[in-house]
């Protein structure tokens, strides 16, 4: 038995809708893209949508959209997946890290001042903040540095759909003023590969559409068009959509799912001195796309890869996310790295792995994981 981190769960009614589109005359910019766009909208709360083919497009769509350029200072943590930082390095733009705190895991705002408070020449012009593993972040507080510095808020939500905070599951349209998704296999719902870009402002959803298609404008003539910009091929197949829109008619169930399974772990892991299980932050509501669980290694008295080679022998894939985007070759080549500034970022990385958390999870599959838990662990 082989479980992996995480997977998609695909049924008959995503099969008939895949299959009724593959008969019909659009396989791509076909009517399924203006639908899936309708269905986030309404999901999400947003006033705009457009769907682009992963959710590493949205991002470096964003940072076009906002204009990032040579000179421009974009602040991220360093716990995200590598694209929430090339975007801003595509751009022409330079990454700014700002530490994670140890509560929910996302980009300190405390932090986050300091640093703008140091900026004198205002440089700073956006900060990415990412939902980590399906908690969002502390939105109040960023909105408030919004405000106060004159800053860009950009939402990486490919961890957070499903999320809410206070009470409301339109949360990333109303603080950020753009918000990236993802509908990778492994996320909420999926649509093979997929992402979307969403805001309230009509000036960027109208950026975002010629962004998608080339910098094409078309005219009222169907074959006339005209270039305004350079932009790419960010399409999103009508055969990607339609799975996105029975996906996403599925999303509540998936993640009633996900939290259920997060219920047993939290409950599994009682042992306060080996374990920390995410925190239940008040005035927001987790996803689940992650379950992180940090490790006390010198009670457990094993390396972090000893338990990862363990539990693989064992036909569990554990995963670790992520390795600090500030500490890969690249980035510590150009920028260096400085770990005192990161204190927060290095405990995390050292002590967290990712255990699986998906709809298919059976009761079986999570009575054998906390089994080998117990055994690779010491969890008794």
């Amino acid at each position: 038995m082989i479980i992996p981190y995480g997977k998609q769960r695909i049924d008959s009614k995503d099969i008939r809708t895949i299959n009724k589109v593959l008969k019909s005359d659009f396989l791509t910019q076909g009517p399924m893209v203006k639908e899936f766009e309708k269905h986030l909208k309404r999901k999400l709360f947003a006033k705009y949508a457009t769907v682009v083919n992963n959710g590493s497009s949205a991002l470096l769509a964003i940072g076009k959209i906002l204009n990032w350029k040579r000179g421009d200072l974009i602040a991220v943590p360093p716990i995200t997946f590598l694209s929430s930082v090339n975007t801003i390095e595509h751009c022409g733009a330079k990454p700014i890290f700002i530490d994670i705190n140890l509560k929910d895991y996302c980009m300190d705002p405390n932090i986050l001042e300091k640093a703008l408070q140091k900026d004198k020449n205002k440089n700073i012009k956006a900060a990415i903040i990412v939902d980590y593993g399906g908690q969002p972040a502390q939105w109040d507080k960023f909105l408030s540095l919004k405000r106060k510095y004159n800053i860009k808020l950009v939402n990486d939500n490919c961890h957070a759909l499903g999320s809410s905070f206070h009470n409301n599951k339109g949360y990333a349209v109303k603080y950020a003023d753009l918000v990236s998704l993802s509908f990778h296999p492994v996320k909420a719902i999926t649509t093979g590969e997929g992402g979307a870009i969403l805001t309230n402002n009509l000036k960027y959803e109208k950026k975002a559409k010629i962004l998608r298609t080339h910098g094409i404008i078309r005219e009222k003539k169907h074959w006339k068009y005209s270039m305004r910009e350079i932009g790419y091929n960010f399409r999103l197949p009508d055969i990607n959509c339609a799975l996105g829109i029975s996906q996403i008619k599925k999303l509540d169930k998936f993640i009633k799912k996900r939290k259920k399974i997060a219920k047993i772990y939290d409950k599994h892991f009682y042992d306060k001195k080996k374990f920390v299980v995410p925190k239940k932050i008040i005035n927001s509501e987790n996803s689940y796309h992650l379950y992180p669980l940090l490790l006390n290694l010198n009670k457990i008295k094993k390396t972090k890869d000893m338990i990862i080679k363990e539990f693989l022998k064992c036909g569990i894939k554990l995963q670790v996310h992520y390795i600090p985007v500030n500490t890969q070759p690249y980035y510590k080549k150009k920028y260096g790295f400085n770990k005192k500034n990161f204190k927060n970022t290095i405990s995390f990385f050292k002590r967290c792995i990712s255990l699986p958390i998906f709809y298919e999870l059976n009761t079986n599959k999570i009575s054998y994981i906390k089994k080998i838990c117990n055994k690779v662990l010491k969890n008794q």
